[in-house]
């Protein structure tokens, strides 16, 4: 079995489904968790699906998928604008590392629109809802082969 496909989720999506349902959805975490799950099998793949709203716990994960993990999914959430200390830990990632966004940045807020993840990120998908998690897993997955 080939290592897992960690699928981390920043600060405010633990509340998917009942913040701003206009921009993110009306889909839980929980239901994220088993679209990802779903994705990651058809593949061979099993994840490791964690959240946190602090972002060291982030780092921390991020640095545990150094040895651990055959790719990340991220979807920094707010932190994806304001941290470098996420970019300097995916930075040191030999892995594939896809950044997902629910929403698409892109049209958003102007301060929205840049993120210090894509800097170090292999791809980005964002504005398809949950379908974003499941891509981006399938996205991973292929290039974790």
């Amino acid at each position: 079995m080939p290592k897992p496909i960690y699928v981390l989720s920043g600060p405010n999506l633990n509340l998917l489904g009942t913040r701003e349902p206009e921009i993110y959805g009306h889909q839980t975490l929980d239901d994220v968790r088993g679209l990802c799950e779903a994705r990651a099998k058809s593949f061979g793949f099993e994840i490791v699906f964690r959240q946190s709203n602090h972002e060291g716990e982030l780092v921390d994960w991020i640095q545990e998928a150094r040895e651990k993990a055959a790719a990340v999914v991220l979807n920094p959430a707010g932190y994806g604008h304001t941290s470098v200390a996420i970019l300097d830990a995916l930075k040191m990632l030999a892995i594939p590392v896809i950044e997902c966004h629910l929403s698409n940045p892109a049209a958003r807020e102007s301060f929205r629109r840049k993120t210090y993840v894509s800097l170090a990120a292999t791809g980005v998908v964002s504005g398809f809802g949950a379908k974003s998690y499941e891509l981006a897993v399938e996205a991973a997955a292929g290039l974790a082969r």
